[in-house]
Parts: structure tokens; C-alpha cells; sequence
């Protein structure tokens, strides 16, 4: 028996209150693009997930740290730098329509390589690198759904911060799979393939936090 999907009214003008949009519906990228509350939010699989509030300053300054340090190496790279807000939109096809896309994030920092997946709404595609830095109420999501799913849409390294631990975490792609992982701890020098050269150490990401 076919599943049952939950149907859901659709909204022709736009939604300026999160309250009246249904948890367990699914949700496109058409009905993404009319929602004007100003809570942030992403889509996974047609689901919705509410991020954090305004990021705490310990955030920040890593978000900082790794920013300034990617900047400076891509500068006059093919390769371009972005941060968070930024929608990132994951279509199962190239060709998929705004109705058919079903996930758009915001990553706190990611690396695309490949101009053809910029357009003016941001990316469409997966990234070449992706950075997300843990918060409470963000891990789960960010350590599950976001892991399974930047892996699926083959995003060649994941960068994943652990702010308490002073700990970064790359996950590799290979074959498809995320089967190798390093953790990178305090004086380390991170070693991306994707920014092969890169000179960062863990200290730097971890300062003035």
C-alpha cells in the first residue's frame, strides 16, 4: 500500500506566522519562498526544523576564525566562500522545479567549486565543503538528519565543530560514503582535501572563544 502523505493547505500569499504552518506536513522550496516570518528555518525531506536564535558569541567567533581563514585561501580561487544566511537547495534532480525541491538549508559556512550550481537564490546542489558548528539545539540535527543528508547529495567533506570540546571532526567522502573521519583537537593543523593546501590549526579555530 502506497504511503499516505499528509495533506496540507497551501498558502497563495505570504505567511508572515510560523504558527499556522502544519509540523508533520511536507513542504516544498515553492513554500519556502512565501513564508515572511522572521524566524529562521530549514527543510529536510519536505520537513520543517527551526534553527537556533541569534547565534551566541562563542558561535560567532569560530564562525569568524574559520571564515577569515577560508577567505584569505580562496581569494582569487575559482572556488567560492559562503556563509549562513545562505540558502543551499538540494533537488533530487538538476532539473527539479521549485515544487519539486523538498530541502533548503543554511549551513554555517560551505565552499562551492562549481559556478553552474550559483544562481541569484544562492546554490543549487551540493557544496563542495560544508562547516556546522554544534549548538544544544542544533546537534542532533546537524550529527543525523544533515550528516545523511550531505552525504546522500555527496558533499565531498563535512566539517562539523564541537564548541565545548574544542574539537573538529571532517568527515571524508568516499565512494559515496562518509567511511572516513578524522578528529582534529587543540594545536592539530587540519588537512582538507577539498582546500588542499590549507594552513589552519585548531587553536585558530577556538580563538577569543
Amino acid at each position: 500500500m502506497a504511503k499516505k502523505v499528509k495533506e496540507y493547505r497551501i498558502h497563495d500569499q505570504p505567511v508572515e506566522d510560523i504558527s499556522v504552518l502544519e509540523p508533520e506536513a511536507t513542504y516544498s522550496y515553492a513554500d519556502y519562498l512565501k513564508w515572511s516570518f522572521e524566524e529562521r528555518v530549514e527543510l529536510i525531506k519536505g520537513k520543517l526544523f527551526k534553527m537556533s536564535p541569534a547565534p551566541g558569541r562563542g558561535h560567532q567567533a569560530i564562525n569568524g576564525n574559520i571564515h577569515g581563514v577560508m577567505w584569505n585561501f580562496l581569494r582569487k580561487k575559482s572556488c567560492k566562500l559562503f556563509a549562513a544566511p545562505f540558502d543551499v537547495r538540494f533537488p533530487q534532480k538538476i532539473d527539479s522545479t521549485n515544487r519539486e525541491t523538498f530541502t533548503v538549508v543554511q549551513p554555517d559556512i560551505c565552499v562551492i567549486c562549481d559556478p553552474e550550481k550559483l544562481d541569484d537564490a544562492g546554490c543549487k546542489g551540493a557544496p563542495d565543503l560544508i562547516v556546522e558548528i554544534l549548538s544544544p539545539s542544533t546537534s542532533k540535527k546537524d550529527l543525523n538528519d544533515k550528516f545523511y543528508l550531505y552525504e546522500e547529495f555527496k558533499v565531498k567533506e563535512y566539517w562539523v565543530v564541537y564548541p565545548g570540546d574544542k574539537v573538529l571532526e571532517i568527515f571524508y567522502l568516499e565512494q559515496g560514503k562518509y567511511s572516513r573521519s578524522k578528529k582534529y583537537l587543540p594545536g592539530d593543523l587540519v588537512i582538507s582535501e577539498v582546500l588542499s593546501g590549507l594552513s589552519l590549526n585548531v587553536n585558530d579555530i577556538f580563538e577569543g572563544t
